[in-house]
């Protein structure tokens, strides 16, 4: 009785114009196509996956809700620009928790990627954010954000196809103020401090 040909049943459900709530698992950036390969998953964590993966036809997609961390990390090998390998990154990991629930492995930690940002959400027709871990900047007096990478002293905007051009770009940082504040048990947007607000501000802006 547990078993069906989903496709069917989703179809239904759409003519039906029930909510149907799809979750991708890991990132945009380990995209079998649009990731950095080779060091990719053999998927397709974007949006478009999504509808691969389960036979919900395009039009029927009402809203995207890209997930994003105030800070990136990343798991095994692979470029990663932001990546922060001193004192910071040692920082995020320990009190982010940032570990693999599994393995227990330690994750590379770094600072926001807004090149990255905007690529991802670009791809996936992003509705919305859902910003994670914001508080686990708290007790930082500078965030460094990263707007652009420089090849050189050129300025790059665009997220490389080629990830063997990426991995010879640096990235160029935007020191935003921490606001040093326990906001671990603030719930409500309005009583975020001022300098949090600018940073999120900043993330909606960068990702389009």
């Amino acid at each position: 009785p547990y078993i069906s040909d989903t496709l069917y049943d989703i179809a239904s459900a759409v003519r039906k114009d029930k909510r149907i709530l799809m979750e991708g698992a890991q990132g945009v950036g380990l995209d079998v196509d649009f990731g950095t390969y080779p060091y990719v998953t053999s998927s397709s964590p974007s949006s478009g996956g999504a509808l691969t993966g389960s036979g919900i036809p395009p039009k029927a997609v009402t809203r995207v809700v890209g997930i994003l961390k105030a800070y990136v990390t990343r798991v095994g090998e692979g470029v990663f620009p932001t990546e922060d390998t001193g004192r910071g990154g040692e920082q995020l990991r320990e009190i982010g928790h940032e570990y693999g629930a599994t393995t227990g492995r330690p994750r590379r930690c770094g600072w926001f990627d807004a090149v990255e940002a905007y690529y991802a959400c670009m791809l996936c027709g992003v509705t919305d954010i859902a910003l994670t871990k914001i508080d686990v900047l708290d007790s930082f007096a500078k965030i460094p954000f990263a707007t652009a990478y420089l090849d050189g002293a050129k300025k790059i905007t665009k997220f490389p196809a080629a990830t063997s051009y990426l991995e010879t770009l640096r990235p160029s940082y935007k020191n935003f103020a921490g606001w040093e504040h326990d906001t671990t048990s603030v719930a409500r947007y309005k009583y975020f401090p001022a300098k949090m607000k600018t940073y999120i501000a900043a993330i909606e802006k960068a990702s389009g």
